[in-house]
């Protein structure tokens, strides 16, 4: 099943169930994505339901200009890093100890909005070190206190993918407080569609997407690393994040950047990871950091189409 969320002028937009060519789509009358979170055990026959019908040709045509991020705002994001080789460039370029821990590593940041896709993305400053990264996240249930990874696999009920944007000139000046992030990392632009885990098919396994993600930049092939190489499952991060508090429904966890060990081939989701590479092999980085008007897009590759549909979008000059 493929939800989405049109405009309708108000913050929490109209919740529609979409075909899986993307085209046709049916509205779910009064509803919004959080409130089907918030009562998926209600909401879930409905929505499938719909989702029968508007596949037998029911519905209306698809109007993409108007789709939100698919879940406009939420209470709760939580981003992981749990790509190893990620990690193991940063440290080797910077020269930084290894992390020294068999937790998975999370941060809570900003969830009052999930931007579209498709909006151009206002930034202050090219001198903050504006990057993007590629990542695929789920959004769960009601999640309580002490569920295990085993347990978690079964709150997980939608999976999205996400360019989780940052801001490095001002991030290790953040790290260094102690604190974490504030102003290193902006709103996170959201593909347009929702996916149940089933309706990934194969491609849904031991809680991880099983495809690349293509990332080109300005037109250009930037990478196309595989969600496979996660060291921790999204049921893992659900529970480590569930330890010791409930998690609200409508939370959404993140995977970090996708990275691969071959990334000499498959490249990279993100700039700061090939500004590493670069590091690593001729001692200075070579790529810049993004400038406004750069285009950044983005989509999961999987027989048969893109499940997430695209992101597409241009850095912006504020005001």
């Amino acid at each position: 099943m493929r939800l989405a969320t049109l405009k309708n002028g108000k913050a929490d937009g109209e919740l529609v169930v979409v075909s899986r060519d993307g085209e046709s789509y049916l509205s779910a009358p009064g509803l919004t994505m959080l409130a089907a979170i918030e009562n998926w055990d209600a909401a879930e026959p409905m929505l499938r339901r719909m989702s029968a019908l508007v596949e037998q040709g029911a519905g209306g045509t698809l109007d993409h200009s108007r789709l939100l991020a698919p879940l406009p705002r939420s209470w709760q994001w939580l981003d992981g890093s749990a790509f190893p080789q990620h990690g193991a460039l940063m440290q080797k370029a910077f020269n930084l100890p290894p992390i020294e821990t068999d937790r998975p590593l999370m941060y809570q940041g900003l969830s009052d909005r999930f931007l579209s896709g498709h909006a151009d993305v206002p930034l202050p400053s090219e001198a903050d070190g504006i990057d993007f990264e590629g990542e695929f996240g789920v959004i769960v249930d009601a999640v309580p206190m002490g569920t295990t990874a085993e347990q978690a696999l079964q709150h997980i009920k939608l999976v999205v993918l996400i360019n989780d944007w940052s801001l490095r000139a001002i991030a290790p000046i953040e790290m260094k407080t102690g604190f974490g992030w504030v102003q290193a990392k902006p709103a996170c632009s959201v593909a347009p569609f929702a996916v149940t885990p089933d309706a990934l098919g194969e491609a849904w396994q031991n809680g991880r997407v099983h495809l690349p993600l293509e990332v080109t930049l300005n037109g250009e092939w930037f990478g196309h690393p595989h969600g496979r190489e996660m060291q921790f499952g999204f049921h893992e991060l659900v529970a480590h994040a569930a330890r010791s508090r409930d998690l609200v429904a409508g939370t959404v966890i993140g995977s970090g950047t996708v990275s691969n060990a071959d990334y000499a081939t498959v490249g990279s989701c993100c700039l700061s990871e090939r500004r590493a590479i670069e590091m690593i092999a001729g001692g200075a980085p070579a790529t810049p950091f993004l400038h406004h008007g750069d285009h950044v897009a983005m989509q999961a590759l999987a027989p048969g189409g893109s499940p997430f549909g695209a992101i597409g979008q241009r850095v912006a000059v504020t005001g």
